[in-house]
């Protein structure tokens, strides 16, 4: 059985976890945050969350787990089979981690956190948005699914980036990124009707509520 390290407030820890639900694996979650700890550190360099322990060894980095995963089991594809299609959906995924992920993770010290607020940080944000967005809505797809007509991972970093990142841009700057990304709003009403999302999120919630509760 592979151990899954994070907490389920982490929206890359979820995108693991989907990952491993959609694909039948079974798995124990190991509740951890990030951590400098010399034992964590054995099995995450950096410290960071997720991790994924299998038994060949400990594996970090939320792409490269999906890599493993996909490579591991072909019964519930979430990569095309055509290797430009898979490039695609590949270089979608780092666009979203990159131009929107996180540059919104800037915001959760206020939104999240109890931050003040920094009118400087809000401007800056703002403006990497207007390039992100701009730069994705020319290669979402949303037919139904972020990169086209079946679910990939890169529906997997888009929804646990913008169901958190939006919380985020709301509160900090008043801005839905459903108004940002044309199509958002049915996709997002897609994947949350998957049981499995369905799940996740309930487990999320409740960990989110008990965080904000401390």
């Amino acid at each position: 059985m592979f151990k899954l390290y994070g907490f389920p407030v982490s929206n890359y820890y979820n995108m693991v976890k989907l990952t491993l639900l959609e694909k039948g694996f079974d798995f124990e979650e190991v509740i951890t945050r990030p951590s400098q700890e010399e034992d964590f550190l054995n099995i995450s360099p950096m410290g960071k969350i997720p991790c994924l322990e299998v038994k060949e060894g400990a594996i970090s980095e939320t792409n490269v787990i999906f890599d493993f995963l996909e490579e591991l089991s072909s019964d519930f594809p979430l990569y095309p089979l055509d290797p430009f299609e898979r490039a695609k959906v590949r270089e979608l995924s780092k666009s979203i981690e990159l131009y929107l992920e996180l540059v919104v993770r800037q915001l959760y010290g206020v939104a999240l956190f109890g931050a003040p607020a920094d009118e400087a940080l809000n401007a800056k944000v703002n403006e990497q948005l207007d390039k992100g967005v701009a730069s994705l809505n020319r290669i979402l797809i949303f037919s139904p699914f972020a990169a086209g007509e079946v679910m990939t991972y890169a529906d997997f970093m888009l929804y646990y980036t913008v169901t958190l990142g939006n919380m985020a841009t709301q509160k900090a700057l008043g801005r839905d990124l459903c108004d940002d990304l044309p199509g958002l709003k049915a996709w997002l009403g897609v994947m949350d009707s998957n049981p499995l999302v369905q799940k996740v999120n309930a487990e999320r919630d409740e960990a989110l509520k008990e965080m904000m509760a401390k």
